[in-house]
C-alpha cells in the first residue's frame, strides 16, 4: 500500500514539474515572440500620430472605433464586433484664458489653465473675482460663506512627493479636481481653480474629470499647472486682495453613439468562460492619449495576436475589450457590464492596462481568496521578466463594473514614476512612450492570460 502512495505521489511531483516547465517555455516564447516581432508599438503610433487625441463623442473618437475593428479582424481573430453605449459628448472650445490683474509686484500675469473635464464654460464675458487660496475641501466648511462668497476657490493640495507609489498620492489629491468645483459652489464660490495633480514643477496644466452635485450651481472649473499654482501663491502672498479673471468656452452637448470595440478568440473546451484583456479607447483632447490609454488598448489586442502568432489555441474564450469614454463618465465599462450581466456570462477574471505603457512591475488584484491564492502562486514564472508585485489590491475602473458578478479583476501594475508627469496634459504623446517597456507589458499581459486560461480559476 505505502508503495502504491509512494508511486502515486511521485507520478505527481513528475507531472507537477513537466507543467513547470511547459509554462516556463511557453511564458518565455510569449516574451521571445513580442520582443522581437511585437507590433504593439507600430499600432500605438497609428493610433496616437494618424488619429490623436480621441475625447468620446469627437470624430477621432469614431475613427478610433473603426480603427480597432479593422485592425483585431486583420489579425483574424474568431470574432470582432461592436457593442454600442451611449457617451457624453464634452467639447473643450476655444483656448482657456487666466490672468491676475492687480498683482503690486507683478502687475498683470497670464496663467496657464484647461478647462476640468464636463466644465461648464464661462463664455466670452468671462468670470472676474478675488481669489481665496484653501489647501483642502474641509477648509470650505471653516470659511463659510461669508468668506467664500463670489470669490474664485484655489484649491493648492500638492501630491504627497514621499509616496513611493505615485498612485497613491494621486488618491491623495484628485478630491480637490472631482469635487471640489460642487464643494465650493455650496458657498457661494464662483469659479474654481484646482492645482494640477502632477508630480512635476512644469508648464503642462493637467484636465480631468469633474463630478457636478446637481444639487448645487454649475460653476467654470480650471486645472492650473504645477508651476503657475506656486507663482499664483507667491502672488497671494504679496497682494491682498488679488483679483483673477478666467475665460472658458467649454461646454456638454447631447449624449451620442459610440462603441465598445471587441475581439475574441473562442475557447475550445470551455468557451462559455470567458477571460477579459483590456483598455479604454478615449483619451482626453490634450496631447494624443499615449500613455492614457492608447498603451492599454494596444498591449490588449497584441496578447490576442500574440496567440495566434504562437498557434496557442485557448481552452476558454479570450476576449480583448476597448472601452469607450472612461475618462468622462465610465459609460463603456458599465455597458460591457450590463450586457454581460442580461447575457447571463461567465467571466472569470478581467484585466485592465489603464496605468501607462512604462515597465511591467506586477499585477493588482481584487477578488475572491482562493483564486488570489492561485494567480499568486504564479509569480515566480514572472519574476524573471521583472514583473514580481502580486500582493496589492486594484483592479481597473473599466473592469470594476463586472466585480458583482464575481470575476477576478486584474490591473497591470507598470512601474509609476514618470506617469503623472503626462497624465492628462499636452505631453501624454507617442514619443513619451519606450518600445521595449510598452512590449514587455503586453508580454505580461497575455503570459498571465495564458496562466488564467490553462489552469482557470
Amino acid at each position: 500500500m505505502r508503495k502504491i502512495a509512494l508511486s502515486i505521489l511521485m507520478i505527481s511531483i513528475s507531472f507537477i514539474a513537466f507543467a513547470q516547465q511547459e509554462d516556463v517555455k511557453m511564458i518565455k516564447s510569449i516574451f521571445d515572440k513580442e520582443l522581437t516581432e511585437g507590433q504593439s508599438y507600430e499600432m500605438l503610433d497609428y493610433l496616437t500620430s494618424k488619429i490623436g487625441a480621441r475625447l468620446s463623442g469627437s470624430p477621432q473618437a469614431a475613427a478610433a472605433v473603426e480603427w480597432s475593428k479593422q485592425v483585431m479582424e486583420s489579425y483574424g481573430f474568431d470574432r470582432v464586433y461592436l457593442q454600442e453605449v451611449m457617451v457624453p459628448h464634452w467639447v473643450r472650445g476655444e483656448r482657456e484664458k487666466a490672468r491676475v490683474l492687480n498683482s503690486s509686484k507683478h502687475g498683470t500675469v497670464e496663467l496657464n489653465v484647461r478647462a476640468l473635464g464636463n466644465s461648464v464654460g464661462t463664455g466670452a464675458i468671462g468670470v472676474m473675482a478675488e481669489v481665496i487660496e484653501v489647501n483642502a475641501i474641509s477648509e470650505l466648511e471653516k470659511l463659510g460663506k461669508k468668506a467664500i462668497e463670489n470669490k474664485i476657490v484655489f484649491f493648492n493640495r500638492p501630491m504627497d512627493q514621499t509616496q513611493i507609489t505615485t498612485f497613491s498620492a494621486y488618491g491623495g489629491a484628485v478630491d480637490q479636481r472631482v469635487f471640489g468645483a460642487s464643494e465650493a459652489a455650496k458657498y457661494g464660490a464662483k469659479a474654481v481653480v484646482v492645482r494640477s495633480v502632477g508630480t512635476v514643477t512644469d508648464d503642462y496644466p493637467h484636465t480631468g474629470t469633474l463630478i457636478y452635485d446637481e444639487n448645487q450651481p454649475k460653476i467654470p472649473a480650471v486645472a492650473i499647472s504645477v508651476k503657475d499654482a506656486d507663482a499664483l501663491t507667491e502672488i497671494l502672498a504679496d497682494t491682498q486682495p488679488t483679483k483673477l479673471y478666467i475665460e472658458t468656452h467649454c461646454e456638454m452637448l447631447p449624449d451620442v453613439l459610440s462603441y465598445n470595440v471587441i475581439g475574441e478568440l473562442t475557447g475550445s473546451e470551455k468557451p462559455d468562460e470567458i477571460i477579459v484583456v483590456s483598455g479604454h479607447l478615449d483619451s482626453w483632447d490634450l496631447g494624443t492619449g499615449a500613455h492614457d490609454d492608447g498603451a492599454g488598448c494596444v498591449q490588449a489586442i497584441e496578447g490576442l495576436r500574440i496567440f495566434k502568432e504562437l498557434g496557442y489555441k485557448p481552452k476558454r474564450t479570450i476576449r480583448a475589450v476597448m472601452y469607450m469614454n472612461e475618462e468622462n463618465g465610465l459609460r463603456g465599462g458599465k455597458k460591457y457590464a450590463e450586457v454581460a450581466k442580461e447575457k447571463g456570462e461567465n467571466h472569470i477574471a478581467a484585466l485592465e492596462s489603464d496605468s501607462g505603457g512604462f515597465s511591467p512591475r506586477g499585477f493588482r488584484m481584487t477578488g475572491d481568496d482562493a483564486d488570489l491564492k492561485k494567480v499568486r502562486s504564479w509569480q515566480p514564472l514572472f519574476e524573471p521578466y521583472g514583473i514580481y508585485d502580486f500582493d496589492k489590491p486594484g483592479g481597473g475602473a473599466d473592469i470594476g463594473p463586472l466585480e458583482d458578478q464575481g470575476t477576478l479583476l486584474i490591473g497591470l501594475m507598470p512601474d509609476s514614476q514618470r506617469y503623472f508627469a503626462y497624465h492628462h496634459t499636452d505631453n501624454d504623446t507617442f514619443d513619451k512612450v519606450n518600445k521595449r517597456e510598452l512590449e514587455l507589458g503586453a508580454a505580461g499581459m497575455a503570459a498571465l492570460v495564458y496562466m488564467i486560461d490553462k489552469y482557470g480559476l
